[in-house]
């Protein structure tokens, strides 16, 4: 008990936040236990195995990193964020030429020696924001002009976003969604923001029509635009996604009681949502929701509170990152969008999304940290200021009595 009230001290930043994190470790656990049934049949594990080995460690690992991130000052990113762009940019390189490949995109990179993968995209996605933080921080001064700001963001952002998309077009589209967010916070001229937005159309056309996986886009594009007409192949995953939400009802089935996890071929990490829904009904999906609509509140708050301009930036470059990438999760699902990759940020099962998702977390908490800091001073000075000032005036009544 000593040693988690020590804990307990030396945790600071948003306790919503905070708390929010433990409640979707919490779902995450729940669901994936439930969700890796089948996974645990073709591997010849128990589901217990799979959930300690493959997912629990990640879990508190994850928190683990979120803790660490905060206790370190926001601003020091704003150094890492430099070397993070000069490992990215590489990075992507090799991984189109030598990833490991799935579903014919390279996205994986196997570390030498532990033999595990992650997906690149990830890392990038942290890298660019903190660089874009930094960058339109840097430049404030002469954010309006062509040569000396607008040239060298442009150039981060579209260098990324070709990279990523000749892979992943989903995260690559969110990432320039979030960029967009971020040039508008950051004073960018509504001009040169649509000279942006038009750049991305170009790159955008080019990936979906001439890029490597341009069969790929165009068969999901088709299959949710046009589901009548395709093979039910190509719609099977959306369709099983709909029966699980259809058969959850308002309280669900009750924990592991899904039946459509025998049949998604992904419902611990890209499905998790219509497993959630089918066990826990509408009750569960609206907490979710809510949970999720919180944190991007608190982040908010922290965003108009913070009282440097690389730190409001960089809280809600991140917010923006996990709070769409959750939605877009949880659209794909309901069927509101076409089939993508992207799991639910600290719900769904996976590593290195775990991770570079944590630490994300954890610099937001950073910079709640540094506002709390700042306020309690902002208090503390108030409070001397105003003794100092009843002192003199005591003094002073003593003074004409005398």
């Amino acid at each position: 008990m000593g040693a988690f009230q020590v804990l307990l001290e030396k945790t600071k930043g948003d306790r919503w936040i905070w708390l929010i994190i433990i409640l979707l470790s919490l779902i995450s656990i729940l669901t994936v236990y439930s969700a890796t049934g089948t996974l645990a049949y073709k591997q010849g594990k128990t589901v217990e195995k799979i959930l300690i080995t493959k997912h629990l460690i990640f879990v508190v690992m994850g928190i683990g990193m979120i803790y660490i991130a905060h206790l370190l000052d926001y601003k020091y990113y704003a150094g890492i964020s430099k070397i993070l762009m000069i490992i990215t940019i590489p990075l992507l390189f090799y991984t189109l030429i030598f990833g490991a490949s799935l579903n014919d995109a390279s996205r994986w990179v196997k570390i030498p020696i532990i033999g595990l993968t992650f997906q690149t995209s990830d890392l990038a996605k942290l890298a660019l924001i903190t660089f874009l933080a930094r960058m339109l921080t840097k430049k404030q001064e002469n954010i309006k002009d062509v040569k000396t700001s607008f040239i060298p963001i442009m150039g981060s952002v579209c260098v990324v976003f070709i990279l990523i998309a000749l892979a992943n077009l989903s995260t690559a589209l969110m990432l320039f969604g979030v960029s967009i967010l971020l040039l508008i916070i950051g004073r960018i001229s509504i001009k040169q923001i649509l000279t942006v937005c038009a750049g991305g159309f170009v790159l955008l056309m080019f990936v979906v029509f001439l890029g490597p996986r341009r069969e790929t886009y165009k068969s999901r594009i088709n299959s949710f635009l046009h589901p009548e007409l395709q093979n039910s192949d190509k719609t099977f995953q959306a369709d099983m996604s709909k029966i699980a939400l259809a058969t959850g009802g308002f309280f669900g089935k009750g924990p592991g009681n899904s039946t459509q996890r025998n049949f998604l071929p992904h419902p611990y990490s890209d499905f998790i949502f219509a497993i959630i829904v089918e066990e826990y009904g509408i009750f569960g999906a609206m907490i979710i929701i809510v949970l999720y609509l919180v944190l991007l509140y608190r982040c908010v708050r922290i965003v108009t509170q913070s009282p440097k301009a690389f730190g409001a930036l960089l809280a809600a470059g991140l917010s923006f990152s996990l709070t769409i990438q959750a939605f877009a999760n949880m659209a794909v699902a309901v069927g509101l969008g076409p089939v993508t990759g992207v799991p639910l940020p600290l719900v769904s099962m996976g590593g290195t999304s775990m991770i570079f998702t944590s630490i994300a977390f954890g610099i937001i908490l950073s910079v709640s940290r540094d506002v709390e800091e700042n306020g309690k001073k902002a208090l503390e000075d108030i409070v001397t200021k105003s003794e100092s000032n009843s002192r003199k005036v005591v003094i002073g009544d003593l003074s004409a009595i005398a």
